[in-house]
């Protein structure tokens, strides 16, 4: 008996041992996937959820895509701001030889002018949700690095090494490059620099960034240099352009030094101000921040649960997951003082927590908006807060406020779909007259310019007048953004009872027909005197965003019903399913269109930009619910990798691309970005066998919602039945409200489409 007891007891401890070893979604997220395809803000380096430090190695020169590339195999320094048109202080630990420039990817690691670039091995590298390390061959210097939302902490292990010393450099390559008009830096004493760095990028980015960086042991010298030559000052470098400073540590053993930095786009004061707050709870101690960010990333990824499915299908799942918090950026400092886009210091009343900017809110409304309602709805509230704050003190809404400032990126004002949705659903409930005012501004009055950017609508004027935006003043595209935009403005005013706006808005959402060829049934730039232009080309992106007519001519989210009555059934089903089925071997992807204005090219499908994104999901509300699962799970599949050489087959702009992998593999999408009354979700093969969705009870009444796919398999990818609660489904669509109300979506799988 004794020894059948001893033998439960043992099994037990193994039980329990491997439930304690059980992997965390956090531990499924691997940062480098994707970073030999990614843009500036697509980095591996340590960051928290929309953290204004995102803290990284950097190894490319001043072009498209710059930043990190996985398969250059050197890093020049890792930069503390990888958010949309913003980059600033560089650091980088060196040794040997004095070099006062980064130097480039394709310089050589020797002799004059080389850089204090250094060569590493991959299989040194490693990265985690807000961690990351690298042994750097040439100085023989191991760097870790962690971050706090506005502190970066640095943990330099350096060799014995009379030479030993770090860099630090405020010109940097970056992607859209940065003009640098004034800086300095200054010695306070001998562990503490600090200094200010005021640029310029993207004609329309106006930012100073202000630092305050501590030393944890006692540096031998300060020195400043200028254009890569010494100043000899030991107290302080000012100027432009060129501009940085290094310390040394000279050793007889092996030691390590760690530095932590406060930034802020305020002040000196703040910038110390962050630091002091921020990194009170760790003092120095590096690895206590590093379990603080593992604990804060898993809660966040943990809001939805997955089970089933293969290890690469959940390492997708969390790393796409990931990246949906990744590319925003806090602009405000712990006290809620920021710069606003007419470079006035403001403060944020006590009602408002966070300021956040970032690149355009352009059709990510089609699977961000749904992941963030669902999984982050307090973030919702700080991002229409901070579209409420600037326009209470800079007069506009900004589609895409990167640096809190009017950048004019990407085409319609699509912040108000998230706004809208956002009201509608119960998540933001103040303000909402003033919501109104905002938005019905953008779709109302011709915009100009604004704080030195470019807010509105352009041509909005134009679009009211004629009911299209002609040629000779924008692109044909504008049209169909400015319809969208209208019916998020509909949708407003009928929620706040206006019904005479509602009216109005909701009637000129329609104009999108006006673009529409009548006999070809194509979209066709309009001239300004009805005609449309002759010798058209299907596939041109000319007078197009990013996309080409055979695209945009499926880019109608609010009135997908209309369109397909309008092209009529049979011919919207024959276009959508040739186009898909000439793209499968391009992988539904389509790099020409990305980048090239004016090109032709036969592509259809391109899941690799916003524009026809919501494709698969067309099939849908034609009558053939079959082909959308099995393009979804297609795309799922082959479109997305888990490698860091491809990633996304295209242009991961603020996590949209992410956010597709993340509610497709759930089986759920918003067609219109969560603006209608009835907030359909439409339903798609998951790709997983059970998956939980944790909702936040401050917002919302259920507890969870699981979807259950019975017989999910990679061959029965097919649904043949749901329910919803115990209630057969007669349609592949619920309401958002069914989600949040909690419970219980199944579905019944099988290889053949019903």
């Amino acid at each position: 008996m004794m020894k059948l007891f001893k033998m439960i007891f043992a099994g037990c401890l193994l039980v329990g041992v491997a439930y304690g070893q059980q992997k965390q979604p956090v531990d499924y997220v691997d940062p480098f996937i994707g970073t030999s395809n990614s843009r500036w803000m697509l980095f591996p380096g340590a960051t928290r959820p929309n953290g204004m430090v995102k803290l990284s190695p950097d190894n490319q020169r001043s072009v498209w895509q710059g930043g990190y590339e996985y398969s250059t195999g050197s890093i020049h320094g890792f930069s503390f701001l990888h958010g949309w048109t913003m980059a600033g202080l560089l650091m980088m630990p060196a040794n040997g030889d004095l070099t006062l420039s980064p130097g480039a990817p394709d310089e050589p690691f020797k002799g004059a002018g080389a850089g204090f670039h250094a060569r590493f091995d991959h299989r040194d590298e490693h990265a985690s949700p807000g961690y990351y390390s690298v042994y750097l061959l040439d100085p023989r210097v191991k760097v870790e690095l962690t971050a706090t939302e506005r502190t970066g902490l640095q943990r330099y292990s350096f060799p014995a090494d009379s030479s030993n010393r770090v860099m630090v450099q405020l010109n940097l390559p970056s992607e859209y490059g940065v003009d640098l008009k004034d800086a300095r830096i200054t010695k306070v004493s001998d562990t503490e620099i600090e200094g200010y760095a005021k640029s310029t990028s993207a004609n329309f980015n106006d930012y100073c960034l202000y630092f305050v960086m501590q030393f944890n042991k006692p540096f031998h010298d300060f020195n400043g240099y200028l254009n890569q030559a010494e100043t000899h000052d030991h107290t302080e470098v000012k100027g432009s352009h060129e501009i940085g400073a290094y310390v040394t540590y000279p050793t007889n053993k092996p030691e390590q030094v760690l530095i932590r930095t406060g930034i802020s786009f305020v002040s000196i004061a703040q910038a110390r101000l962050n630091l002091q707050t921020e990194l009170k709870p760790y003092g120095w101690n590096f690895d206590a921040l590093v379990a603080a960010n593992r604990k804060l990333w898993n809660n966040t990824l943990s809001t939805i649960s997955v089970s089933g499915g293969s290890e690469t299908d959940k390492k997708k799942f969390y790393t796409n997951f990931y990246r949906c918090f990744t590319a925003k950026m806090i602009m405000s400092d712990a006290n809620g003082k920021y710069t606003d886009a007419c470079e006035q210091v403001q403060q944020l009343p006590a009602d408002r927590k966070v300021m956040i900017g970032g690149d355009a809110y352009w059709n990510s409304f089609w699977n961000l908006n749904l992941l963030w309602t669902l999984t982050a709805p307090d973030v919702v509230q700080q991002l229409i807060d901070t579209q409420l704050e600037m326009y209470e003190k800079t007069g506009w809404l900004s589609k895409g406020p990167a640096g809190i400032e009017y950048s004019g990126i990407m085409e319609g004002s699509h912040e108000m779909a998230l706004m809208a949705s956002a009201y509608l659903k119960g998540i933001v409930t103040k303000d909402a007259d003033i919501a109104y005012a905002a938005m019905k501004k953008n779709v109302e009055v011709e915009p100009g310019t604004a704080c030195g950017g470019y807010p509105g609508n352009p041509q909005i004027s134009e679009y009211a007048r004629l009911g299209y935006v002609p040629v000779e003043k924008g692109a044909t595209s504008k049209t169909l953004d400015y319809a969208y935009d209208d019916w998020c403005v509909a949708q407003m005013a009928r929620l706040l009872h206006k019904d005479k706006d509602y009216d109005f808005f909701v009637k000129r959402s329609s104009s999108w027909k006006n673009v529409f060829d009548p006999v070809s049934r194509y979209v066709v730039p309009k001239k300004e005197n009805g005609d449309l232009i002759s010798d058209f080309d299907l596939f041109s992106v000319s007078h197009f965003v990013e996309g080409n007519s055979w695209q945009y001519s499926f880019y109608v989210p609010h009135d997908i019903p209309g369109l397909v009555n309008f092209l009529h059934r049979e011919t919207f089903l024959k276009r959508l399913e040739t186009g898909f089925q000439k793209s499968e071997t391009q992988k539904f992807a389509a790099h020409a269109l990305d980048r090239t204005m004016g090109q032709s090219a036969e592509y259809y499908i391109n899941q690799g930009n916003e524009v026809n994104m919501q494709a698969a999901y067309l099939f849908n509300y034609a009558g053939r619910p079959s082909l959308t699962q099995y393009y979804t799970r297609r795309i799922l599949d082959v479109f997305y990798d888990a490698s860091p050489y491809v990633g996304w087959n295209g242009d991961e702009d603020e996590g949209q691309m992410g956010a597709w992998f993340v509610m497709s593999s759930l089986g759920l999408f918003e067609m219109n970005g969560g603006t209608s009354p009835d907030l359909r979700v439409d339903l798609t093969s998951p790709l997983f066998t059970s998956a939980r969705i944790n909702l936040n009870p401050r917002y919302f009444k259920g507890r969870q919602f699981v979807i259950q796919a019975h017989n999910n398999s990679a061959r029965n990818i097919y649904i043949q039945s749901a329910k919803l609660n115990g209630k057969v489904l007669k349609e592949r669509f619920i309401s958002f409200k069914d989600i949040v109300k909690g419970g219980k979506l199944e579905l019944w799988m099988s290889a053949k489409p019903e």
